[in-house]
């Protein structure tokens, strides 16, 4: 939702071009996902006229979050919008839109933002929408203590922000789903490794194949409805001597 456009000098380009410098700055000394986001909070605040405080916020599976903000003023703010699951930054983050009002004339539409927002010397807001992934979303929020709104050219300027944080999220997200991967292989290996080990010991105990040695596994683990890696375990554990693991965790395998 955008408000009307306003009569305001228009950004010379070398604070533009400061604006993209700092930001690249911050893109290449940091790598730590937090500070990043943090940064680049702070840096929004610097580079953008009329921007007093700003916060970031995610939509994980809809559930809305503050990642970080500049001041807890405005965490309390995003805070109140996520407890009536409605309000200006969530508006941008579902929708994918920019919105960019001057806070007396949100009052019909969010009162109690509107409310807050002024108690707490706010008049301006303006929020620029994040897209990660089918799960995650969010937008970069602005808080200003103008009455006036903000311009067109600020919305655009905030844009380069939320678009290093797009990338920042993806690749994120990306490693984390990459970790995953990983740690799940590394526990099917490990289940592979000690069934296997389960199975030769059967083959040589009781002079069977491969076959029926895991048909044996499946079927104690069906009998018990215990994982069949915990069946395995717990028979190594009884052949060798050494004391097995605690209650088996109920379960499917």
């Amino acid at each position: 939702m955008d408000g009307p456009e306003l009569a305001r000098p228009v950004l010379p380009l070398d604070d533009v071009t400061t604006a993209l410098e700092g930001l690249m700055e911050i893109l290449q000394g940091e790598d730590d996902l937090g500070i990043l986001l943090d940064r680049i909070c702070h840096e929004v605040v610097r580079a953008l006229p009329d921007v007093d405080e700003a916060s970031v916020t995610l939509l994980c599976d809809g559930n809305p979050h503050t990642a970080v903000a500049t001041a807890d003023i405005a965490i309390e703010l995003d805070r109140d919008q996520y407890r009536l699951g409605d309000g200006p930054c969530l508006e941008a983050g579902r929708t994918g839109e920019i919105v960019r009002v001057a806070v007396r004339e949100s009052a019909e539409r969010w009162p109690e933002f509107a409310v807050s927002a002024k108690q707490a010397g706010f008049g301006s807001f303006l929020a620029a929408p994040l897209s990660v992934s089918e799960r995650l979303s969010g937008a970069v929020n602005c808080f200003g203590a103008q009455n006036d709104g903000y311009a067109e050219l600020d919305a655009r300027l905030l844009e380069l922000y939320t678009t290093a944080v797009e990338a920042i999220l993806r690749t994120y997200t990306r490693y984390l789903e990459a970790r995953e991967t990983i740690q799940q292989l590394q526990t099917a290996l490990t289940s592979r490794a000690i069934i296997d080990q389960a199975k030769g010991v059967l083959m040589a105990v009781r002079q069977i194949d491969a076959d029926e040695a895991f048909s044996l596994l499946v079927a104690q683990s069906q009998r018990e409805n215990i994982k069949l890696r915990q069946v395995a375990e717990r028979f190594i554990a009884n052949v060798t001597g050494k004391v097995g693991p605690g209650r088996p965790e109920r379960g499917s395998r």
